[in-house]
């Protein structure tokens, strides 16, 4: 089975290098970007100002290759691949909740953003807290970690080699 997607729009951020950007959303609060939407999807952004925050689905376009086991941003030990947020991955697929400041016809102002300038743009959705908020009793290796998501930043650990 092949599986193609097309990117709808691109993301703009002030991080022109993968390295020393936050690791996280939560690092970057107070960072404006935009999201650019291609013309021919423009008219699926109507009603979408009506929401405080949005769910962007992208490529990790600068990111080659994976590795099953890594050490992550925020721990020494290496980890299987799906137990973290590593960029590397099989599909290169990245995800953000960011702050919607307003929306400008097909340009979209956000806040929160923790991404590379550029970044292809897969889909968009509106964040619900009643559908996308899950009462959590675990949080793995992180439980004593992700507080450094405020702080942190990304070094070359995930740069193709």
């Amino acid at each position: 089975m092949n599986i193609t997607f097309s990117p709808i729009g691109t993301i703009r951020s002030p991080f022109q290098d993968v390295r020393n950007m936050p690791i996280q959303p939560t690092g970057a609060k107070d960072t404006e970007g935009q999201v650019l939407v291609e013309a021919d999807y423009a008219e699926g952004l109507d009603d979408l100002e009506g929401f405080s925050h949005i769910i962007l689905l992208y490529h990790f376009h600068q990111s080659e290759g994976f590795h099953l086991k890594v050490t992550p941003f925020m721990d020494n030990e290496p980890r299987g691949l799906f137990s973290t947020r590593a960029p590397r991955r099989p599909n290169g697929i990245g995800l953000s909740i960011v702050q919607l400041l307003k929306r400008d016809g097909r340009i979209l102002h956000i806040r929160g953003v923790d991404v590379l300038d550029g970044t292809p743009l897969l889909d968009i959705k509106p964040y619900v807290p009643k559908f996308d908020s899950a009462e959590v009793s675990s949080i793995g290796w992180l439980e004593k970690k992700a507080q450094k998501s405020e702080t942190l930043r990304s070094d070359d650990r995930f740069l193709a080699k």
